[in-house]
């Protein structure tokens, strides 16, 4: 029962993660079908569209719109703000936003991570912000706001895809958050508040940043090896490598490495760059093998988030925010969800502490004639 594990605790049309056989199906669309061929805007049509009413071309054209709502807001970042991290203050810029249950809101909680996290990416940085524009996609705004410079078309593709693919993946920490708020009928702002609370922290959504770390520390393809074996030899993790549900490779890591290779043909990634992290995957997989035969430890996720981010400039630090940017998603599509078919989630516990020492209740029973 620890960690609620293989305890079904909701019905859902959204996703299903597929960890024998290694396949995630949002939708009824496989992520092999989805990846690298569809838009953020896409797969929240396919997500929530139907709930709000909204295909995916009315939904790129009120998301915009959101956009610029959300900008609005950029006026409250203080100093208070910016001594915060960028996770801790896109929680803080998005608990000022309205919440309900409306299209409206849900539309404007998808837009505003996209309008956020590289407003305070440049606010940190002693830089202007850059304000959104109604002509483009979710992902290549993003982008432009992030760096003032028209981004490459294998740039937007590559953030689309990252978009697209962490977008939902079953009733995860954060997304189980957010459907316990829903449940009270709180307001998709509170549901996604919890979300982000729960996806803070390093065990779920803030993790991928060390995996840099490791390519920085190992340097070089030819160091790779050692370096990986003293680790595994000290009892270390390896970051990127293993998932508590894949028990084969995770599909999203090959969606991601396909974006990556397709950014470094378009000259947007440093070729060195991808060759050390390819040395250092091949390395890695051979030496946990051997190091841990009994155990499934493949490329997750987060291997090549931590590779596409960078190259797609967003610093280390912002990377739990780029993830919130597209599970905001399916944090939305699974508080509607809760709201229109569940309840009121009320799991119970089994108590076992301390049992104080309580006198029988005595019971009195009327004389009989």
């Amino acid at each position: 029962m620890s960690g609620l594990d293989d305890v079904i605790a909701a019905e859902t049309r959204l996703s299903d993660v597929d960890g024998a056989n290694g396949r995630l199906v949002i939708c009824g669309r496989t992520l092999d079908d989805l990846a690298g061929r569809t838009s953020f805007e896409d797969i929240l049509a396919l997500l929530l569209g139907e709930a709000i009413g909204l295909d995916a071309g009315a939904i790129r054209s009120r998301l915009a719109a959101a956009r610029q709502r959300a900008f609005a807001e950029i006026a409250h970042i203080d100093a208070g703000i910016l001594a915060l991290s960028i996770t801790e203050g896109l929680r803080a810029l998005m608990a000022r936003l309205t919440d309900g249950e409306s299209a409206d809101t849900a539309l404007l909680l998808a837009a505003a991570p996209a309008v956020f996290v590289p407003a305070l990416i440049r606010r940190k940085a002693g830089e202007a912000v850059i304000a959104p524009d109604l002509k483009r996609g979710q992902a290549a705004d993003m982008l432009f706001m992030l760096t003032g410079a028209e981004p490459l078309p294998a740039a937007i593709s590559g953030l689309d895809t990252y978009l697209v693919t962490v977008s939902d993946h079953g009733l995860n920490a954060s997304t189980f958050a957010a459907r316990v708020v829903a449940s009270t009928r709180a307001g998709y702002t509170s549901a996604v508040l919890a979300a982000l609370g729960a996806l803070k922290g390093p065990l779920h959504g803030g993790a991928p940043g060390p995996v840099l770390d490791m390519l920085d520390a190992i340097a070089t393809p030819a160091n790779a090896a050692t370096w990986i074996t003293a680790e595994l030899d000290r009892g270390e993790r390896l970051m990127g490598f293993g998932h508590r549900i894949y028990r084969v490779r995770d599909p999203r890591a090959d969606a991601l490495k396909g974006a990556l290779n397709r950014l470094g043909e378009a000259g947007g990634m440093d070729a060195d760059r991808l060759a050390l992290a390819e040395a250092i995957e091949r390395d890695a997989l051979v030496a946990l093998r051997a190091a841990k035969p009994d155990r499934v430890l493949d490329t997750n996720v987060e291997y090549f988030t931590a590779l596409l981010l960078e190259a797609l400039g967003f610093p280390r630090d912002a990377f739990t925010g780029v993830f919130a940017a597209g599970r905001v998603g399916g944090w939305l599509a699974h508080a509607h969800e809760q709201v229109a078919n569940g309840r009121l989630i009320r799991p119970r516990s089994r108590y076992v502490g301390l049992r104080p020492q309580i006198a029988p209740v005595e019971r009195f029973e009327a004389a009989r004639p």
